[in-house]
């Protein structure tokens, strides 16, 4: 009976005391399988030099009570990381790029228990990120009017620091909580492709509602599409999935061309069949049965192509400009007859708002139920250890979405 005593009190001291541990340091959430399977280092792929890519090993760094682990499935290649590769127009080298990602929660902190959207999230769950504001008192989810992207950061494109899991293009990312400010959504009820394609569809959701609130763009208008890279190719997508039918696509590309009538669009012109601006406009003319268009967009980075658009658009159109993610060059126009006596209303649009977002959610799953092929929209899918043959397939424009896709 003492002995049985003894043995009690040695219990209660050793159940004591851990509960005490536990009180001053919690452990981060992991499933068992979870934790069996992070392994001590994460691989990254740092853009070290213009055009090269080395894959750095680093130890995985320690899960806070706010943050996030997550095992990376698979990140788009962006027109940005392209820039940033050839030129490093940000000034960032070395960094960790890739902010088209998504993967599986492998572990989080105490205090995570919902998204930026206020969704339930869990171990297990498949997430995306959006923007980082810090601190910033004026963001909410949905009063967002006056602030997109352009005033945050993204994964993907920070300065390298001593965590350095801060790039989508990696087998594991650390999403940050706390004043760090990130934002991020649980999208679980998505396939792998269209998770991948959430970032940029964002950016077309976006210029889309810039357009609508010009009182233009309507179900029945006639809307030009210029340049049919995944950027055009989703606006067209985006369009059609709201009911706008009579679409023209606009591209030098025959194979793009093609994919836009997969999209959506119910006639291309090929620009290189013409000579000249009025010849041009004269084909997309011919293309609407003889009318110019009631709206364009303009999707490609091309200054020439901007001043292009403008004749393709009847007196009182409207124009979307969203093709200069980054400083392409002036472009020349004659705001006399471009503009002015024309009386085109023009909006510009730069990425995107967080709930543009949770717009894009919705977006994806109604393409997919009309049966438009977004999943065809990725040609090519790299291993991360082939991530320089990803970018330069993508500056190569050989094929249209390019991603890097984990094993």
């Amino acid at each position: 009976m003492d002995i049985n005593n003894v043995n009690i009190e040695e219990i209660v001291k050793q159940v004591l005391a851990g509960m005490a541990g536990n009180a001053s340091s919690a452990p981060a959430q992991t499933s068992s399988a979870a934790s069996r399977a992070i392994p001590k280092t994460a691989h990254v792929a740092v853009l070290t030099a213009l055009e090269h890519f080395d894959i750095k090993e680093y130890p995985m760094p320690a899960v806070g009570d706010d943050d996030i682990l997550v095992k990376v499935e698979g990140c788009g290649v962006c027109g940005t990381d392209a820039h940033e590769f050839k030129r490093d127009p940000f000034g960032l080298i070395p960094v960790a790029l890739g902010h088209e990602g998504t993967g599986e929660i492998v572990a989080m902190g105490k205090n995570v228990k919902t998204d930026t959207a206020g969704k339930p999230v869990k171990i297990g769950d498949k997430i995306v990120t959006c923007m980082i504001f810090k601190d910033d008192p004026e963001i909410t989810m949905f009063d967002l009017n006056k602030k997109n992207v352009g005033g945050a950061d993204v994964y993907g494109l920070l300065p390298d620091d001593d965590v350095h899991l801060n790039g989508w293009f990696s087998d594991y990312i650390l999403v940050r909580g706390g004043n760090f400010g990130s934002t991020f959504f649980n999208v679980s009820d998505l396939d792998l492709d269209s998770r991948i394609l959430i970032e940029p569809s964002a950016v077309l959701v976006h210029a889309v509602e810039r357009a609508k609130s010009l009182n233009i763009l309507r179900f029945n208008s006639r809307v030009a599409v210029q340049g049919c890279g995944p950027i055009g190719l989703l606006c067209i997508a985006v369009l059609r999935t709201l009911g706008v039918e009579n679409i023209c696509a606009v591209d030098g590309n025959e194979q793009r061309l093609a994919f836009a009538k997969k999209m959506g669009a119910t006639s291309t012109v090929n620009f290189k069949d013409f000579q000249g601006i009025e010849a041009l406009a004269g084909g997309v003319k011919d293309a609407f049965g003889g009318h110019l268009a009631d709206f364009a967009f303009q999707c490609t980075g091309n200054p020439v192509a901007h001043a292009n658009i403008y004749k393709f658009v009847r007196n009182g159109g409207g124009l979307c400009e969203l093709g200069f993610f980054i400083n392409g060059g002036d472009a020349t126009i004659n705001p006399h007859f471009d503009i002015c006596s024309k009386e085109i209303t023009i909006v510009g649009s730069w990425v995107y708002t967080l709930r543009d977002y949770a717009t894009t959610f919705d977006f994806l799953k109604r393409a997919k139920g009309i049966g438009l092929p977004l999943s065809e929209l990725i040609t090519h899918r790299f291993p991360l250890e082939q991530i320089n043959e990803a970018l330069k397939t993508n500056l190569a424009m050989t094929g249209l979405k390019i991603a890097v896709v984990n094993k």
